[in-house]
C-alpha cells in the first residue's frame, strides 16, 4: 500500500512538472515570435530610411557609421550586465564568421546588388531567405523540413512576387550579388543558431558588429579619399542614429535571440514580413501608390505564415554537434 501511494505521488510530480515545462516552452515561443515581427519591421523600416540616407552619404561610409553606432548601442546597453562565459578559443572562428561573412560580406553584397540591378528585384530576392535558411538549416543543423512548412514558405513568397510585381531584370551582376548575399545569409544565420545555444545572444552581436566595423573602414576611407562626398543635416543624422542604434543593433540582437529560441527554417519564416513593411511604410511616408496587387500580396504573406506557424514548431533542439 506505501509502494502504490509512493508511486501515485511521484507520477503526479512528473505531471506538474511536466505541464510547467510545457508552459515555458509555450512562453518562449511567444516571446520569440515577438522578437521575430519587431526585428522584420524594423528592417523593414530600413529599406525606406536607407532610401534616404543614401542620397547624402556614400554606400559603405554610411555602413561604416552605421555598425558603429549598432557597436556603442550594444555597449551601453549591456554596461552594466556581467559576462559569466567568455568565448572559447575554438569558438572564435564563429565570431569571425558572423562579423566577416554576416555583417560585412553578406550585408555589403545586398547593398551593391541593390545598387547594380533595382530595389524591387534585390528585395525579391532578399525574400528567398526562407527557403535558403530552411534548407540549410536541414542540411546542417537536421532541423525538420516539414511539407506544411514548405507550403507556409511558398504562399509567402507568391505573396511578395505579387506586390513587387514581378520587378525588372536588372544587370546581371546585380542579381549575381543579391543571390550570394542571400545563400551567404542564409548558412551565417544557421551557424547563429548553433553558437547562440552556448552563448549569450547579446554577446555574440557585439562581438559580430565590432568586427564588421573593422572590415568597413578601409573602404569607407577610401569612398572618401576618392572624391565620394557627404552632406550632413539633423534629418540625415537622425536618420543614420535610428539606421545605427534601432534597426542594425537592437534588431540583431533580437534576431540572434530568436534563433537561440527557435529553429532557424521557422525564424525564417517571418522574411516576407520584411518588403510587407517597407512597401506599406513606403507607402505612408514617401507617398508610393498602394495598386490593388500590395494588398492581395499582404494576403497571401500573412496566410503562408499563418500556415508556417500553425504547425507545433518544438522548442530548442539538441544539437548533436559541440559548439
Amino acid at each position: 500500500m506505501y509502494i502504490l501511494f509512493k508511486n501515485e505521488g511521484a507520477e503526479k510530480v512528473d505531471m506538474v512538472v511536466s505541464s510547467e515545462n510545457e508552459l515555458m516552452k509555450r512562453t518562449e515561443k511567444r516571446k520569440a515570435y515577438i522578437y521575430l515581427i519587431m526585428t522584420f519591421i524594423l528592417w523593414g523600416s530600413l529599406y525606406v530610411v536607407s532610401k534616404y540616407t543614401l542620397s547624402k552619404i556614400p554606400t559603405f561610409t554610411l555602413s561604416f557609421l552605421r555598425f558603429c553606432i549598432a557597436f556603442v548601442t550594444l555597449t551601453i546597453i549591456s554596461g552594466k550586465k556581467k559576462q559569466t562565459k567568455k568565448i572559447e578559443k575554438k569558438d572564435i572562428p564563429y565570431l569571425f564568421l558572423i562579423g566577416v561573412g554576416g555583417y560585412f560580406i553578406a550585408v555589403g553584397a545586398q547593398l551593391l546588388g541593390t545598387k547594380y540591378s533595382n530595389a524591387s528585384l534585390a528585395s525579391l530576392i532578399n525574400s528567398l531567405n526562407p527557403l535558403t535558411m530552411t534548407l540549410f538549416a536541414a542540411i546542417i543543423l537536421h532541423e525538420k523540413l516539414t511539407r506544411w512548412k514548405i507550403i507556409g514558405l511558398v504562399i509567402a513568397l507568391i505573396g511578395v512576387y505579387i506586390i513587387l510585381g514581378g520587378g525588372n531584370i536588372g544587370g546581371f551582376l546585380g542579381i549575381g550579388l543579391s543571390l550570394f548575399s542571400v545563400l551567404l545569409w542564409s548558412v551565417i544565420s544557421v551557424f547563429m543558431r548553433k553558437i547562440t545555444q552556448k552563448y549569450d545572444a547579446m554577446l555574440i552581436t557585439r562581438y559580430g558588429i565590432s568586427i564588421a566595423v573593422v572590415c568597413y573602414l578601409p573602404l569607407c576611407i577610401c569612398e572618401l579619399y576618392t572624391g565620394s562626398s557627404v552632406h550632413f543635416d539633423i534629418s540625415c543624422v537622425l536618420a543614420v542614429l535610428y539606421m545605427g542604434s534601432i534597426c542594425t543593433g537592437v534588431a540583431y540582437i533580437l534576431w540572434n535571440k530568436s534563433l537561440s529560441m527557435m529553429e532557424a527554417g521557422s525564424c525564417s519564416s517571418f522574411y516576407p514580413v520584411q518588403p510587407l513593411v517597407s512597401a506599406f511604410l513606403g507607402i505612408l511616408f514617401l507617398h508610393e501608390q498602394a495598386a490593388v496587387t500590395f494588398w492581395i500580396g499582404a494576403i497571401f504573406i500573412i496566410v503562408g505564415i499563418m500556415i508556417n506557424l500553425h504547425k507545433k514548431i518544438p522548442h530548442v533542439s539538441n544539437l548533436k554537434e559541440n559548439c
